[in-house]
């Protein structure tokens, strides 16, 4: 099989779909031909990527006339992509993360979308996801579900426990050896709900308490003149478009109250090692997503991380998470935006340190026995088959 892969998300840029686009061209070639054509941040900017992007595809295509099945690692790439439907007989199949399907700009509802329902194939990384194209009348036969997977490796990576105890000693002034710690991975999008749990939840747990937010966030925050006169629904559309921080202003706005001084830290990004250690040292991992029209949440990568370091999750039972968390086996599910369910479960599981400690170990299994890159990567592959026999026959 011979396969081109084009993608807007890869390293080093980090996240979630740079990840999993890295991990599905790296086990495709460990056994295909694989060609690719990704966004470099390091070589050029992504107004340069997409301005030569036709002209890069063209070129491979001319060159390897053979290739079985080109592969578009989102919706984003599907709409750069629809000159493809008329250049190519090659199969052409998207995979779809969330918020490129339910994107809620009218004009993309209802003019653009329309258009992928042409690819040959689409793979949602949930139900949730693949229930929104169907709803958006994506023909059900070229709809697949693959999960995403991830990195095995975490459950037994060494960290350096004592050395994030000192630093946050040093930096904070926190002694976060007599705190419970429960965290929070991400950025502060309004779909993940950190506002919510500081001003919902917080408040009602012990003083012993600390809430650490890990994520990119601001030092100084302003907001800029454009922000103040265009009306809020653009702001909106502009924010999920660029996958702004929406929520980074209300969390600065209530990080200014004294209620949650020694409460609530917020400590910007941090190096990989110092976050698996901070999982490490995490009582309890929330994903307190809550649900905002026209975004949702693909998946959950950062909680089955969260699971592989033995720290126990808490997640709102809404759209992808329920692809990555099972309630009770490598996680508790629990209603958003539902702030006495969440107290009275955390609270149950911080005066229970025996149990903390079993679920821990219990879920950790689970997630290593279902979830990883290799399977999502051997899903894939079926997937290209049939899409490749269909177009065959």
């Amino acid at each position: 099989m011979k396969i081109l892969f084009i993608s807007h998300k890869y390293p080093p840029s980090i996240g979630g779909m740079e990840k999993q686009c890295f991990e599905l061209i790296r086990a495709m070639e460990k056994e295909y031909e694989v060609y690719k054509v990704v966004y470099d941040s390091v070589r050029e900017n992504r107004l340069q990527f997409f301005l030569c992007l036709k002209k890069r595809v063209k070129k491979i295509l001319d060159e390897y006339p053979t290739i079985d099945i080109i592969h578009l690692n989102d919706g984003l790439m599907a709409y750069f992509g629809l000159w493809l439907q008329n250049y190519t007989s090659i199969p052409v199949v998207v995979t779809y993360h969330g918020l490129d399907v339910v994107f809620p700009n009218a004009i993309y509802q209802k003019k653009i979308i329309s258009k992928y329902h042409h690819y040959a194939g689409g793979i949602c990384v949930s139900a949730a996801t693949a229930q929104a194209c169907i709803k958006r009348a994506f023909p059900s036969d070229k709809i697949y579900v693959v999960p995403n997977g991830v990195d095995r490796e975490i459950a037994d990576l060494q960290v350096d426990v004592n050395g994030v105890v000192d630093e946050f000693q040093r930096k904070y002034k926190v002694n976060l050896s007599e705190k419970k710690i429960v965290i929070s991975l991400g950025r502060p999008v309004k779909r993940k709900g950190f506002s919510w749990f500081i001003e919902e939840v917080v408040p009602h747990l012990d003083e012993d308490v600390l809430y650490i937010i890990v994520g990119p966030s601001k030092q100084n925050f302003h907001i800029p003149l454009w922000r103040k006169i265009l009306p809020q629904k653009w702001l909106d559309e502009i924010d999920l478009f660029l996958g702004a921080s929406s929520d980074e202003q209300r969390i600065f706005e209530l990080l200014q109250k004294n209620e949650y001084k020694n409460r609530v830290l917020q400590t910007g990004a941090l190096p990989y090692e110092k976050m698996m250690a901070l999982l490490t040292l995490a009582d309890i991992f929330v994903m307190p997503n809550i649900r905002v029209e026209g975004d949702a949440e693909g998946f959950g990568l950062v909680a089955l991380e969260a699971t592989l370091r033995k720290t126990p999750v808490l997640a709102s039972e809404i759209e992808g998470i329920t692809e990555a968390i099972k309630d009770e086996k490598n996680g508790y599910l629990l209603p958003s935006e539902n702030a006495d369910i969440w107290v009275k479960k955390i609270h149950e599981l911080l005066q229970n340190p025996e149990q903390l400690t079993q679920k821990g170990e219990e879920f950790q299994q689970y997630t290593l026995i279902n979830y990883s890159w290799e399977k999502m990567a051997n899903d894939y592959i079926e997937v290209f088959k049939k899409i490749i026999k269909k177009r065959t026959n």
